[in-house]
């Protein structure tokens, strides 16, 4: 997969960089704080995000004003702003209609942004995501609001990570040593510590909470549990907001979900599901599983013990290894290879059927 970078020009002037990838039915993945179009690529926290998000469809992204490859000036942003910087993203892209990804902070201009354009968001998905920044969220959101900024004026330069290593372990404490060093490093690459600290701050002004209301689009709210970044919490209350929101919790601490962890193919699953794509399966004998058969040996060929495929579908260790069994039976496997057979033909299959649902 390769992306084609390119730039469009806000209403203010202010030169955004967006990149496009994929071929299929577009998604358009709304800025969020400190992001690199081109290191991001490489990366070992966000390739597997470009990816997974890619594949069947058209993945556009673009670089928040001040960040990355976009001009790196601000001004002083507000929700306004932004909606206007994704106008213009999807104008320069040629988007009539396409489904919408808010991350984090970026949910709450995705939600801004459906609620006046409904005749272009036709689903609008809303992870990690918040309808209130921590300036709303009492005393407490407050002092982490300014212990944050301090943090960022006082360490983003020093090529020591001790106050940078504070953000990767609020965004991935589930990360490995390289996955927090890459995102130590992408920060101060992304932007500048003054800019870095004024848009962490415009954004703990934002407040959405009664625009969610006028909302119409069909809206998926994803959370991890033990988010350390955006508290559980805010998952909630966004879904409660927005009128037939559905709303799917995922059992990790990471607010960037890593691509080892099980709730990573989950959130896959769930976001084919809801725009109707489905994942890829294979030709032959795997069309001949039951939809619950399917979601089992997805979760093998994720990696996944048989505890933790029970774990996450809320089943028992007996009935997998029993819709094991019936996977092997009519894949026509057995022996010791059989699960890893098993496991291949689905990958195999990913690229070329879709995946029957319930």
């Amino acid at each position: 997969m390769k992306q084609a970078v390119r730039f469009c020009v806000a209403p203010d002037g202010v030169r955004l960089a967006y990149a496009a990838t994929g071929s299929g039915p577009p998604i358009v993945r709304v800025a969020t704080w400190l992001t690199h179009l081109e290191f991001d690529w490489d990366s070992p926290v966000w390739r597997h995000w470009l990816d997974g998000l890619g594949h069947g469809r058209t993945l556009v992204r673009y670089d928040e004003r001040g960040c990355g490859l976009s001009d790196r000036e601000v001004g002083d942003p507000d929700v306004d702003t932004w909606v206007a910087d994704l106008e213009a993203v999807a104008d320069a892209a040629e988007l009539d209609r396409f489904a919408l990804l808010g991350m984090s902070q970026g949910a709450a201009i995705a939600l801004a942004y459906a609620a006046q354009h409904p005749d272009r968001v036709t689903h609008l998905i809303l992870y990690g995501g918040w309808a209130r920044g921590r300036r709303f969220r009492g005393p407490a959101g407050s002092r982490e609001q300014q212990a944050i900024v301090s943090a960022i004026r006082a360490g983003w330069p020093n090529p020591n990570p001790t106050f940078r290593r504070l953000l990767s372990l609020l965004f991935l404490p589930g990360g490995t040593p390289e996955q927090m060093a890459w995102y130590d490093d992408l920060l101060w690459r992304s932007t500048t510590a003054e800019t870095a600290a004024r848009l962490f701050e415009a954004r703990g002004r934002v407040n959405v909470v009664d625009v969610a209301s006028q909302v119409r689009t069909k809206t998926l709210v994803v959370h991890a549990r033990d988010d350390r970044a955006v508290p559980v919490e805010e998952g909630r209350l966004l879904a409660a907001l927005i009128p037939g929101a559905r709303l799917v919790l995922l059992d990790s601490p990471n607010h960037i979900l890593l691509a080892d962890e099980p709730a990573w193919p989950m959130l896959l699953a769930e976001v084919d599901a809801f725009l109707g794509t489905g994942r890829r399966t294979a030709p032959g004998m795997v069309d001949q599983l039951s939809p619950r058969e399917l979601e089992v040996l997805e979760l093998v060929a994720a990696g996944l013990t048989n505890e933790a495929i029970a774990d996450s579908l809320f089943l028992s260790v007996r009935t997998v290894e029993r819709h094991l069994s019936n996977v092997y039976a009519k894949l026509g496997l057995g022996g010791k290879a059989a699960r890893a057979a098993a496991a291949a033909a689905f990958a195999h299959a990913y690229d070329t059927h879709s995946l029957p649902r319930a």
